[in-house]
């Protein structure tokens, strides 16, 4: 079976919102208002489809957004020239079948050409997602800071250079 990779369309909403909340334990939860203002600011918003039907989707956003998440929020004050990873969710049949490889791609595709310095993401590690946090390393994610998250949660703040002329070196995280 052969899963494209394509451009979200608004007939696309149930799916992926039902991919989301299936997955809510390791993201934030989001209605249907939400999800529209995400979309409608994110820069890139794919998803994943096996014989017609969603099975993933991969949510983004550069610098200078108003995106009022709190881990956003913080590389938009340390980092420039960034894509934040917001959320790569996968339908339970699908997690390990590559998937979230190829929206990884997709997305370091989307920076280098648009000019970006680096990719950024958060992973929990309270409680940990093992999976996401190997994921990350094999990637070349760096952890750079952790941050509370509420509800007892803790995040892994990462980054990867996308090796970026000498200039965007002075763009890099601060603590």
């Amino acid at each position: 079976m052969e899963v494209m990779l394509r451009e979200y369309t608004e007939a696309d909403a149930a799916a992926v919102l039902r991919l989301n909340a299936e997955s809510v334990a390791v993201l934030s939860s989001m209605d249907g208002a939400r999800f529209r203002a995400l979309a409608a600011m994110a820069d890139m918003l794919q998803v994943a489809e096996v014989a017609g039907q969603v099975v993933g989707f991969l949510m983004a956003f550069t610098d200078g957004r108003a995106y009022d998440s709190v881990n956003y929020r913080w590389f938009a004050a340390r980092l420039k020239r960034f894509l934040y990873i917001d959320r790569v969710v996968l339908d339970p049949s699908y997690r390990g079948a590559g998937l979230g490889t190829r929206f990884y791609q997709r997305a370091e595709q989307y920076a280098r050409a648009a000019g970006l310095a680096w990719l950024v993401a958060e992973v929990d590690v309270v409680p940990p997602n093992r999976v996401s946090l190997a994921f990350h390393d094999r990637r070349g994610f760096v952890e750079v800071d952790r941050q509370a998250a509420g509800g007892g949660k803790m995040v892994s703040l990462r980054v990867r250079s996308l090796g970026a002329e000498p200039s965007a070196a002075a763009d890099g995280p601060r603590a």
